[in-house]
């Protein structure tokens, strides 16, 4: 017999709170939850469509992992420490075994960061996931995008373009290095703890999700500045050095999407306070728009990445 929606909702989504601050959680009309005195709430939320977002075959339990990975990388950019989900989930049938591996890869990332799941709705459709994550930061420290200052130095967490590379696997591309880059593009880690590390030092901040070059814009655009990028400087893994030598597509770590690695800006008297692995590849300068020196040579770089609609 088909689980009903509630029965659906408290076998695999109900479990008891892990944050002091849930004061109600899944089973009401409405969640509860306490703002600490001094702290802020960040509110960010993402959508998954299949066939836009994931491909038909993806493993659930991948699938649930990376929905709720977005969001908290949404909140490491802000400075935000993790508290609290919201999930709407609209699928066309129920499949036990579909939902069990989903909450899995959910509650296996959920747990790492005491995130609780405190409500949402479920109802029958086109496969679309959607989490509403919910943050704490204090206040007046969350990292914006519009904070970079002329002079500051660019930097990135982690490495550019695997999870790019891990795309071009699933669609077909034969590499001798595919299995890390298919994780970074199936599982990407949230920057969570770095994003709190450099909450005091970084100016501004943003999470790479539709590529370098295209999310760097949006600090460019809300500060008012431009920049000039180090090609030879981005961190490239192995894997994707290959590739590049192998197919001259060199501007696929500025553009590909999904890496969910930070990009921020720090002043260069506070690049000491730096406590966290991440390499310098630029400079943010008064001349708008984004050059990128390569070979020798500074030119203009057309932004690029992602976009829905386009």
């Amino acid at each position: 017999m088909a689980l009903a929606e509630f029965n659906l909702i408290k076998q695999f989504f109900t479990r008891p709170a892990k944050q002091g601050g849930t004061q109600l959680a899944v089973g009401d009309d409405c969640a509860l939850l306490a703002v600490p005195e001094g702290f802020e709430l960040a509110i960010t939320v993402d959508t998954m469509v299949e066939g836009v977002h994931f491909f038909t075959d993806v493993d659930p339990k991948h699938l649930g992992y990376k929905l709720l990975a977005v969001n908290l990388s949404d909140l490491a950019s802000m400075g935000a420490e993790p508290v609290a989900i919201t999930l709407a989930l609209t699928m066309p049938k129920v499949d036990a075994l579909w939902l069990e591996g989903f909450a899995q890869g959910l509650f296996a990332l959920a747990d790492k960061y005491a995130v609780d799941l405190i409500g949402g709705d479920t109802t029958s459709g086109p496969l679309t996931l959607t989490i509403q994550a919910m943050g704490l930061v204090p206040r007046q420290q969350a990292l914006r995008r519009s904070a970079a200052k002329v002079g500051d130095l660019i930097y990135v967490t982690g490495c550019i373009g695997d999870a790019g590379l891990g795309l071009k696997v699933k669609q077909g591309y034969v590499g001798d290095k595919g299995l890390p880059v298919l994780e970074r593009f199936n599982t990407p880690e949230p920057r969570v703890v770095e994003g709190l590390a450099i909450r005091s030092v970084a100016n501004a901040c943003i999470d790479i999700s539709d590529g370098l070059a295209a999310d760097l814009g949006h600090i460019l655009e809300k500060s008012s500045v431009g920049a000039r990028l180090d090609y030879q400087k981005i961190p490239v893994s192995d894997a994707v050095m290959a590739y590049i030598n192998e197919t001259q597509d060199w501007r696929m770590p500025l553009i590909a999407g999904d890496d969910y690695e930070l990009c921020f800006t720090v002043a260069p008297e506070n690049v000491a306070e730096l406590s966290i692995d991440c390499t310098c590849i630029g400079i943010i300068e008064q001349e708008q728009g984004l050059r990128l020196e390569r070979a020798g040579q500074v030119s203009d770089f057309v932004v690029g990445g992602f976009e829905h609609f386009s």
